[in-house]
């Protein structure tokens, strides 16, 4: 109960972080061509090496989804770091085993996470980590093995 508060504290602070961020770039738009200049040289975590925004789910939608039970949500963080606290629900699923656990047969998912595998059509698959970065590295890679609907908190 401890770790699943103290993981939703760190998502309520990232997302008025988010919020802070978007509004101040905003109401300062000469900050925001400064701040441009130190971010354009990298690839953003919501952005795809074509430069396509990714499908991100903010933190209401993900409450919504959650309470309604129309989410398959995957933690993409190390086992050790899904111990410390997760999102109730959540299947862990770390980056480095995305590709071939999305390819597995829906017998084998089953056997291996204890839930059902994710259809490829399915709109409600959601990849998180601590950042963003490896949920984004998932969601990109998850077309490779026919997922084109995924999406990313």
């Amino acid at each position: 109960m401890v770790a699943a508060i103290i993981m939703l504290s760190f998502i309520l602070s990232r997302t008025l972080c988010q919020t802070v961020a978007e509004a101040t770039c905003k109401s300062h738009s000469s900050l925001v061509t400064t701040f441009r200049a130190f971010t354009t040289s990298g690839q953003r975590c919501e952005e795809d090496s074509n430069g396509a925004s990714a499908s991100v789910v903010t933190y209401p939608q993900l409450k919504t989804m959650l309470s309604n039970r129309d989410v398959q949500l995957f933690d993409v963080r190390e086992p050790d770091e899904y111990q410390e606290g997760r999102i109730p629900e959540a299947v862990n699923m770390p980056l480095s085993v995305v590709d071939e656990s999305l390819r597995l047969s829906p017998e084998l998912f089953q056997q291996r996470y204890d839930v059902r595998a994710p259809g490829k059509d399915d709109h409600n698959i959601v990849f998180y980590c601590r950042s963003g970065n490896r949920s984004f590295k998932a969601l990109s890679a998850a077309p490779t093995a026919g997922f084109s609907q995924g999406q990313t908190f």
